[in-house]
């Protein structure tokens, strides 16, 4: 073993073009950075309530619609807080009685824990699977909502998002690694929220939720029951403001300019089946090497429930994966160390869009040539 492994130094001519594969924040595009400083005077430091503003968020909301081509009826609604806070926001505004959820990770356990605790709410159903797989719905004529998660970002474990035969809740799919970077179709939910710190390269702090006639109709009769819902978390204050093009409270305009940003340079080079191709063309260099490199396996078993947007890779004992990653840090390749409690010898790489797909092919190389050193 090297003695010294902080003095590796990763040839340049092996390095990405940009080192950035965290799973969120996430690479931002230079490009869209560029735009937001020509705008500094203009937009930044102005009031959410006037046209500059509300205007990008026109953008935004028109812009999604588009991408994911949702149908008659549907709207994009809008707020302050990111998806974690949309957890509790569904547990007061989209929950009935009864929800059924698919917990395979961390983050989609955590709906699963918030409609739990709700004191107004039934025991809820939660089916559990290991992490690297993932489980099924059971249809129960008693549940009111189920909750899915598109992309599990702590494992690495997507799944399709499928409306289950003979169901009469609503789905609910939290898409906050994947909404735009994995293909879905609207008739299959009824809400698809998420946060644009991950495929659509911009900060935290904002959700957003493509919510159908149904869910719209949920919200309504639950406002009407008189259950309390603090106003911070009311889903009828976020629609009535969002159709204004406006949040209820202030927004960070940086992150609603970065999203805009990026969204419309997907939508200007072919929407989401382009966004989802790059994704695809990643992972595929990613899973690719896993397989035919002894010192290491894809985590997720099953080929089909392998995320395309954020890829976990297994490393074999005699391989020391959070070495690796100190070295590819001090060399600018950032944040491919493992999700923290999953606590495996591995690495985990975001291949969200904005990442060229030549990038993640390099750091499969800088993998090998830091591990070859290593040894030594």
């Amino acid at each position: 073993m090297a003695n010294n492994s902080s003095e590796i130094i990763i040839p340049s001519s092996l390095l990405p073009g940009d080192g950035r594969f965290g799973s969120g924040p996430s690479k931002v595009r230079p490009e869209a950075v560029e735009e937001l400083a020509k705008v500094s005077k203009t937009y930044l430091g102005t009031s959410h309530r006037q046209p500059t503003v509300k205007d990008m968020v026109g953008r935004l909301r028109g812009g999604l619609k588009d991408l994911f081509s949702i149908p008659e009826g549907y709207e994009v609604v809008l707020g302050n807080g990111g998806a974690t806070y949309f957890w509790d926001i569904a547990t007061f505004g989209l929950i009935e009685k009864k929800s059924q959820h698919l917990s395979f990770g961390e983050f989609s356990s955590k709906f699963a824990a918030a409609s739990k605790n709700a004191p107004f709410l039934d025991e809820p159903e939660i089916i559990v699977s290991e992490p690297g797989t993932r489980p099924a719905i059971r249809v129960n004529p008693g549940v009111d909502l189920y909750a899915l998660t598109h992309n599990e970002t702590s494992t690495g474990v997507s799944m399709e998002i499928i409306r289950p035969k003979g169901a009469g809740g609503m789905v609910a799919v939290d898409a906050t690694s994947a909404a735009g970077g994995l293909r879905v179709d609207p008739s299959q939910f009824d809400v698809y929220y998420f946060a644009p710190q991950k495929v659509f390269a911009s900060d935290g702090g904002l959700w957003v939720a493509l919510m159908s006639p149904a869910a719209l109709e949920r919200v309504a009769r639950i406002a009407e029951s008189k259950r309390w819902i603090p106003a911070s978390f009311d889903l009828t204050i976020s629609i009535e403001n969002s159709r204004l093009n406006q949040t209820y409270n202030t927004p960070a305009l940086a992150t609603i300019f970065l999203f805009v940003q990026q969204l419309e340079w997907m939508l200007d080079n072919g929407g989401l089946e382009f966004s989802a191709s790059r994704c695809d063309q990643s992972s595929k260099f990613l899973y690719d090497w896993a397989e035919r490199t002894e010192y290491t396996t894809p985590y997720v078993v099953d080929p089909a429930d392998r995320s395309h947007v954020v890829g976990t890779i297994d490393f074999t004992d005699e391989v020391d994966a959070a070495l690796v990653a100190k070295v590819l840090r001090s060399n600018g390749v950032l944040d491919v160390e493992p999700y923290r409690k999953l606590g495996r010898n591995q690495l985990r790489v975001a291949m969200f869009p904005a990442i060229e797909p030549s990038d993640v092919e390099a750091l499969t190389k800088c993998v090998d040539y830091v591990v070859a050193q290593i040894a030594k």
